[in-house]
């Protein structure tokens, strides 16, 4: 069968330039068993790793000769999972960008992305059960990794897909008014979001990474509920996520760089009085869009100093 040649290109080669290119293989699904005699702990993991190489010949010429298929990326990742085992998710990207950039002297640059899949160990009156699990979602914890040749590797870990909800504590007033402002002032409303969170670090080495994310998890639930008996008043969203900031950053020196996102989910309250009811904020309906978000990045000034 002869190959039909592509249709003839109206611009040429030179009069182009690739200013980015990298591919890769997404959605990589896997679970790791470690068995410890009757013990057992999992990991359940979804990766996706690109790369970028050396050369666009694959784009700009038709040659692949270069390609490492992606096919060939993910059986990479089974091995590694298999070989190296998955003690963090962030330790498994590392391995991964690790991998590329020293087994392959043309690949310039690899990012791994890994997200894990909340199980947590069954317990029964505070006996933890051998081999049994329960999915519990608690956020997912999920982290980037990176690597150019010659290169350190960067990581950033993160907390996604968290909801959050407390039903006082919360208001927003004196904010700017004009013709199209129809939202009244309150003192007192439902405040509930989904939660993403990333953070990036000083250096990679010798960092206890499951303790830094167990305690920004804990830095998100207290600062956004503030102490059990009492809780603690949220004057907006944007100070809430301030807050989350703050504590996170006073709590884990190795964390430079902070990102949190909440997006908002609304509840209306229900006019109840055509059934002869009063609803005195006991009955409400999520509203799902429009839905508002607000997102701040904070950093170290000493570390932004050092960067510029």
């Amino acid at each position: 069968i002869t190959m039909q040649q592509p249709a003839v290109c109206h611009l040429p080669n030179e009069d182009v330039e690739v200013l980015n290119s990298e591919y890769g293989k997404n959605v990589i699904k896997l679970l790791r068993i470690r068995r410890d005699d009757k013990k057992h702990f999992i990991k359940e993991v979804e990766a996706c790793v690109h790369i970028r190489l050396d050369s666009v010949n694959e784009y700009m010429h038709r040659d692949n000769s270069a390609v490492i298929p992606t096919d060939t990326m993910k059986n990479i990742v089974l091995a590694l999972a298999k070989c190296k085992g998955i003690q963090t998710i962030e330790q498994f990207a590392l391995d991964i960008c690790n991998h590329f950039i020293s087994s392959y002297c043309h690949v310039l640059y690899v990012k791994a992305y890994v997200q894990e899949v909340p199980w947590r160990r069954l317990e029964k009156n505070g006996v933890p059960h051998v081999h049994s699990f329960i999915c519990v979602p608690e956020g997912i914890r999920f982290c980037e990794a990176e690597q150019c040749q010659n290169g350190c590797p960067l990581v950033l870990s993160g907390i996604k897909e968290l909801k959050l909800k407390k039903t006082t504590q919360s208001g927003f007033q004196g904010f700017h008014r004009d013709k199209y402002t129809t939202i009244p002032e309150r003192t007192d409303r439902v405040l509930s979001a989904e939660l993403f969170c990333k953070w990036s670090y000083g250096e990679c080495q010798d960092i206890d990474f499951d303790c830094v994310w167990d305690t920004v998890h804990e830095c998100v639930l207290e600062a956004f509920s503030g102490p059990p008996d009492c809780g603690e008043y949220s004057p907006s969203h944007q100070k809430t996520v301030n807050n989350i900031q703050m504590l996170t950053l006073a709590k884990i020196p190795q964390i430079q760089e902070i990102e949190v996102t909440l997006n908002n989910i609304y509840y209306d309250v229900i006019d109840l009085k055509k059934f002869g009811l009063t609803n005195d904020k006991e009955v409400l309906i999520p509203v799902d869009i429009p839905y508002a978000s607000y997102t701040c990045t904070l950093g170290r000034k000493k570390c932004l100093r050092e960067q510029a």
